[in-house]
C-alpha cells in the first residue's frame, strides 16, 4: 500500500533526524544549519540530543503501526504519530524555520489523506 510506503519513509526521516541529532550535531551541525552560530553547536550538544530523542519516538510509533496487524488498530496508530509528527512541524515552522512545515507537516498530512482513504475503502 502506497500509505504504508509514506509511513515507512517518514519513519526514516526521523530516524536519521533522530541520528544527526543524537550524534551529528556537533560534526555535521554547522554545515548544515549555516546561520545558526558555530560557537553555540558544542554548548546545545544535550538539547538536540533530547530533540533526536523524541525523533526517535516519532519513528518508533510509525514503524509499530507498520506491524500491526489488526486494520483498525494499524490506521489508529498511524493516524495518532502522524499528527504528533504533523503538529511538531507546524510547532517547529512556527518557532525554528518555516522549512521545517514542508519536511515534516506536509509529508505527515499527505500520509494521513492517503491513509485515510486506503481505510475507507478496507
Amino acid at each position: 500500500r502506497i500509505a504504508n510506503i509514506l509511513i515507512g519513509l517518514i519513519a526514516a526521516l526521523h530516524l536519521y533526524i533522530a541520528w544527526f541529532e543524537m550524534f551529528a550535531w556537533t560534526t555535521r551541525g554547522p554545515k548544515v544549519f549555516t546561520s545558526f552560530p558555530p560557537e553555540l553547536f558544542e554548548p546545545t550538544t544535550v538539547l538536540a540530543a533530547n530533540q533526536g530523542l523524541y525523533n526517535s519516538f516519532l519513528a518508533a510509533g510509525l514503524i509499530w503501526s507498520l506491524l500491526i496487524k489488526d486494520h483498525t488498530w494499524r490506521f489508529n496508530v498511524a493516524m495518532c504519530f502522524l499528527i504528533f509528527v504533523a503538529v511538531a512541524g507546524i510547532f517547529g515552522a512556527a518557532t525554528a524555520s518555516t522549512s521545517i512545515l514542508y519536511v515534516q507537516t506536509v509529508p505527515a498530512l499527505i500520509a494521513m489523506t492517503v491513509a485515510y482513504l486506503g481505510y475507507r475503502k478496507a
